[in-house]
């Protein structure tokens, strides 16, 4: 049973009349067996069709033509649908471009029996418009009446300058981060060979839409159905498909082709694992043209619906080597588009593992609209000399590359003290950034507790703001140090991010940088250097 309709969203004006906005387009589909997989829920091949067909009907509605679906971007599916539940889509279109717009989906889930409500996935997709004789067509703008409408248009040119600039963000961070040239392969990895699969698929009439192309959705469809079936071999098991990087058309196919479909495990993550899937398409004798490609990511539940530890991959030569380390630069890509594109910052994960080699760690926490990290590490360095090192600040620019310049101005008494810190600019005025802050020190109290470098903003009378520096405050940041054995100490850094701090944080948040990475290893060496003095 299906229903669709083109209203929109209800907003009353202040004349009392009811604006509707005329590029949305509802759907809603009940979940019959044939929609369904092995486990009763609804396949994401066939959520992933419902998805593109209301988008495509929203975009040719703003267009006034007909159009094709250049990409969708991140998918995150946080829960799945039951056979006998109702799936509602809604669309529309959020920005408009020159010929190209972007079309915001979400989808709900209905239970009819007791008339709950829950959100299943959210995606933006990128659409062309296509006049009759198959050239663009520039299109009109969007029509701005809500604040919601407002923000999202504003948001859209931040999302498609990511699309944009993808594959350029991932040659820097690929050149950038030497930790990737080593892939690990450690005992009793999985061949990614055995992960390979290869499917064709000929495309009937009813795959086409009504541009005599492939429909976009069933693309998508096929694709799904051999990235699981990659993601099956690793593990044995039927794994749960939990996010999709953005899925690219580069070219249409028709009624007639040849669409072959190629999957392997490019990486794996403890409970995750990459998939990647490309299309071809061919007809008769010619050579096969690449139409689509994506990114899956997996995980595997055990009984009690946790993601279960998976076994390390190991990759081919050459070309299997740089998928596996694309995987890791992804990996790190993918927090800082869930950020921006979701405009929801509460989405970031918590205790989100940065470094795969886990000789450093980052950590995200939001709560009560405030941004939290730690990062962590371990060092071969007695807990006490450790302390002592890191409690004194003016010593932190010898490994840290964010303090120019720390100079104690104030010895309030033996563990505590207040310094000046000047950070180098990083904005366009190029003008530096200064801090005054409370470095406090306790060592443990009992066995087994930690030492404790604690860092605060204050304000001194003495050292006012001056127009020659923007001053900069920190909420609330330090060092727990533990000692894990003799000699071996776990050092956690936080900091609860301010204003002032997230312009220095923010790409390693994102997982555009490996600023972290390279200070703490920075960090590290300076403490083996003067472990001894």
């Amino acid at each position: 049973m299906t229903s669709a309709e083109s209203q929109g969203g209800l907003f009353i004006s202040g004349g009392g009349e009811t604006y509707r906005n005329p590029t949305e387009v509802k759907m809603s589909q009940i979940v019959l067996p044939c929609h369904a997989n092995h486990c009763g829920e609804l396949s994401a091949g066939q959520l992933l069709k419902w998805m593109d067909s209301t988008a495509c009907l929203s975009a040719e509605r703003h267009a006034g033509c007909s159009c094709v679906t250049a990409s969708v971007d991140d998918i995150y599916f946080e829960h799945t649908i039951g056979v006998g539940q109702v799936v509602n889509i809604k669309a529309k279109v959020n920005r408009a471009f020159n010929s190209s717009m972007e079309v915001g989906i979400v989808v709900t889930c209905e239970d009819l029996y007791s008339d709950l409500q829950w959100k299943v996935c959210q995606a933006y997709a990128t659409f062309v418009a296509r006049g009759s004789d198959m050239g663009k067509v520039q299109l009109k703008p969007v029509s701005l009446q809500t604040q919601e409408e407002q923000l999202e248009h504003s948001i859209a040119s931040e999302r498609r300058r990511m699309r944009l600039i993808h594959a350029e963000i991932m040659t820097d961070l690929l050149s950038s981060w030497q930790t990737v040239e080593a892939c690990q392969e450690p005992e009793n990895a999985v061949a990614a060979e055995r992960t390979r699969v290869e499917s064709v698929e000929l495309v009937l009439p009813p795959h086409a839409n009504h541009q005599v192309n492939t429909f976009g959705g069933q693309i998508m469809a096929w694709m799904v159905n051999v990235a699981t079936i990659a993601a099956s071999r690793l593990c044995n098991a039927h794994p749960t498909l939990r996010a999709i990087d953005m899925f690219h058309f580069r070219g249409p196919s028709q009624v007639g082709d040849r669409v072959v479909l190629k999957a392997i495990v490019n990486n794996t993550f403890k409970n995750s694992m990459e998939v990647g899937v490309c299309a071809e398409a061919y007809c008769g004798n010619e050579p096969l043209r690449h139409i689509n490609s994506a990114i899956m990511m997996f995980e595997v539940l055990d009984k009690e619906k946790k993601p279960r530890k998976l076994p390390h991959i190991q990759p081919e030569p050459v070309d299997g080597k740089r998928r596996y380390q694309e995987a890791i630069a992804r990996k790190k890509i993918r927090l800082d588009r869930r950020y921006i594109i979701s405009c929801r910052q509460t989405e970031v994960p918590l205790s989100v593992p940065w470094d795969p080699s886990n000789q450093v760690n980052l950590y995200t926490l939001e709560e009560n609209q405030v941004l939290c990290f730690r990062v962590e590490t371990t060092v071969d360095v007695p807990a006490g000399r450790v302390f002592l090192l890191l409690s004194d600040l003016s010593r932190r620019p010898d490994w840290d590359s964010h303090y120019k310049h720390c100079e104690l101005i104030n010895q309030v008494d033996e563990d505590d003290g207040i310094y000046h810190v000047i950070t180098p600019s990083v904005n366009r005025s190029n003008k530096v950034q200064d801090f005054i802050l409370l470095a406090s020190r306790r060592r443990p109290c009992d066995p087994g507790d930690p030492y404790v470098v604690a860092l605060r903003s204050v304000t001194l009378p003495t050292h006012p703001p001056t127009e020659d520096y923007t001053r900069g405050e920190v909420f609330c940041a330090g060092f727990s140090i533990w000692e894990e054995s003799v000699g071996n100490t776990k050092v956690s850094y936080y900091n609860q991010a301010s204003a002032g701090v997230l312009p220095y944080i923010s790409t390693d948040i994102a997982g555009l940088s490996s600023t972290f990475y390279r200070t703490f290893c920075s960090c590290k060496k300076f403490l083996k250097d003067n472990k001894d003095g």
